[in-house]
């Protein structure tokens, strides 16, 4: 039996290579376990209900109907929306118990893309942000930092103090073509152009040097014409594959944005996530959260699988989660409210331990109950520890201190990682 890989330098070194479709010889060298990590985070804006995705709880009486789905690792079950992701978590693990104190959208959305909570003397990075800036990839003409999001009122992962040159660049419309990447005049038209932008450019920075450095001006205008002339363009363009496999990944912005999250793997993109809006479910609670799965599951699902298929998945750390769960209690408008303290992800990629169980949430908590230690889930997780375990497993020091602009040492990461989930 041999691995894809191996088939795949047999069958180049046949020349029948076309028979392994989307693998050209420049993908193939981006391929297996010791190729540079990357990240692709799965967000779930608004705050999924863990008892409806990834920790159901079908003999409580706050099941509202969700009933448990065996999967294909042992002692995990699932919610019954996700039938795609029960046949893929033998890859992956789950942690059921995360812990947050910020239950506000926007703080919580902060804590968990940062690691750290919000404080108004400091601007933490993301930790997309880190890793582009810890791990700069050679070669990579596009950004290495990369956020695929449809609708309105999402954060964009910042660069905090590490600089606004590590802020996401945000594709509004994955699947649709960049704006602006492609020069509306001939050749030596454009030439001029520059030429003259060069020359008024210089006579600006005559004397503001400093000035001029802060506004970044130069680097982006460098970094947008190469990004203009770059080949790896092609990553965000779908016309190139297979209808079936679009289909598969679902034609919605969410699923465009996986398939594409992908290709920017194999073109060696460092982070990249995927942003689901719509699980803010206070009202109608269980339609909301079974609409939702209707998108992630296939995405997901195939997300991985195509991963596996192209030797991609033990260098992608593929992270599923939002800025916090849902209220174990069904309100009187039969949704769910915002719930930090105890709620889940699905992590696995990236030569992570797969099919491993962390935690467990008590599902019969009342809302008169909140205040009490009945709210405390099993074997608590915090947020810092499972991005310690993200930056260790990509080669990243997270104790590592920076000196922030206002002279403060502050460690890249806060948290210790997760020994259960780190390869033995």
């Amino acid at each position: 039996m041999f691995t894809r890989r191996e088939a795949l330098r047999i069958a180049t070194a046949a020349g029948v290579s076309f028979l392994w479709p989307g693998l050209s010889a420049r993908a193939a060298e981006r391929r297996g376990p010791e190729r540079a990590k990357s990240l692709i985070t799965l967000w779930m804006a608004g705050g999924p209900s863990q008892m409806d995705s990834w920790d159901p709880h079908p003999e409580s009486g706050n099941a509202g109907g969700i009933t448990a789905l065996r999967t294909s690792a042992p002692g995990i079950e699932i919610a019954q929306h996700y039938p795609q992701m029960a046949e893929q978590m033998r890859h992956l693990s789950v942690i059921r118990s995360l812990v947050s104190k910020e239950g506000d959208h926007e703080r919580g959305t902060y804590y968990l893309l940062t690691g750290y909570r919000p404080d108004p003397t400091v601007q933490h990075p993301s930790v997309g942000a880190i890793l582009t800036e810890e791990q700069p990839a050679p070669g990579v003409e596009i950004p290495q930092h990369i956020v695929l999001a449809t609708g309105e009122g999402f954060v964009v992962p910042r660069g905090g103090y590490l600089g606004d040159r590590y802020d996401a660049f945000r594709v509004s419309n994955p699947g649709d073509n960049l704006q602006n990447m492609e020069q509306r005049v001939p050749a030596a038209r454009q030439a001029r152009r520059l030429e003259s932008l060069d020359v008024l450019s210089r006579s600006f920075a005559a004397g503001r040097k400093r000035q001029v450095e802060g506004t970044m001006h130069g680097h982006v205008i460098d970094e947008a014409l190469a990004m203009m002339k770059s080949p790896q363009l092609r990553a965000f363009d779908l016309k190139t594959e297979p209808a079936e496999l679009r289909a598969a990944y679902g034609e919605n912005g969410f699923g465009r944005g996986c398939l594409i999250a992908r290709k920017l793997v194999e073109e060696g993109v460092r982070s990249i996530q995927v942003v689901l809006h719509g699980f803010d479910t206070h009202a109608d609670n269980f339609d909301g959260q079974k609409t939702q799965a209707g998108i992630l599951d296939p995405a997901f699902a195939t997300l991985v699988n195509d991963l596996k298929q192209r030797d991609l998945f033990d260098s992608t750390i593929v992270l599923c989660i939002g800025e916090f769960g849902r209220t174990p209690w069904i309100n009187p408008l039969g949704g769910r409210d915002h719930w930090p303290s105890g709620f889940s992800c699905v992590v696995g990629g990236g030569g992570l331990r797969s099919g491993v169980l962390i935690g467990r949430t008590n599902p019969d908590i009342r809302d008169d109950d909140a205040g009490k230690l009945a709210k405390i889930p099993a074997d608590p997780i915090e947020v810092p520890d499972l991005y310690a375990t993200i930056l260790r497993q990509m080669g990243v020091d997270g104790s590592k201190e920076i000196i922030t602009p206002i002279g403060r040492p502050l460690a890249l990461c806060q948290g210790k990682p997760i020994d259960r989930l780190l390869p033995g």
